[in-house]
């Protein structure tokens, strides 16, 4: 079975980690990097799809994670989460410094450019969404929350959900569904 489905202790195992980090506790540093560190890489890899930048950028985003344990909140993230924002935003910086080779065009073209950020009000909608969002996953029990977010971040079949939870398909099946109608009815409140 997956600690992502049905073990809320891993959670709480990295939350306790990143706190002993947070102490300067070497040897959980060193455990948290075990546990996390291919998941990290794959989030830097998604950025910046050079592997030596990657494993520079993890690096880096490990560095920012034993000065910064300390800042980590619980109730606002999950531990994966956060670290997964730090190398992400780690990448992005990396990103933003290199210098862009053969993409500079003549200033006269800014006002042809279609600015691809959104607004800052389509920026608090989407905010405002994903709280909404975070709100309604947390009414849903543990097992059909964790089955949702597998299935939906990590991309796990039915198939794959049922064969790590170890039950019948049919019942994966309806679980999942029961927990989306309970979330599309909670949205719509």
């Amino acid at each position: 079975m997956s600690e992502t489905i049905h073990d809320h202790g891993a959670a709480e195992t990295l939350a306790r980690t990143l706190g002993a980090i947070a102490n300067g506790d070497r040897a959980a540093f060193e455990q948290l990097y075990r546990a996390t560190s291919s998941k990290l890489f794959g989030v830097c890899l998604r950025v910046l799809p050079d592997r030596d930048e990657a494993q520079d950028v993890l690096q880096e985003a490990y560095a920012t994670v034993w000065s910064k344990a300390a800042q980590f909140d619980a109730s606002r993230a999950s531990a994966i989460t956060w670290l997964a924002m730090i190398a992400r935003n780690k990448a992005i910086d990396r990103i933003r410094a290199t210098p862009a080779r053969n993409r500079s065009a003549p200033l006269e073209w800014a006002d042809e450019v279609a600015d691809s950020a959104p607004s800052p009000l389509a920026a608090t909608e989407h905010a405002t969404d994903n709280a909404r969002l975070g709100a309604c996953m947390e009414q849903l029990d543990p097992r059909r929350r964790s089955l949702i977010r597998v299935a939906f971040f990590e991309g796990a079949t039915y198939e794959e959900l049922a064969a790590r939870v170890g039950s019948p398909l049919g019942s994966v099946k309806s679980w999942i569904r029961r927990g989306l109608l309970q979330l599309r009815a909670c949205l719509e409140q």
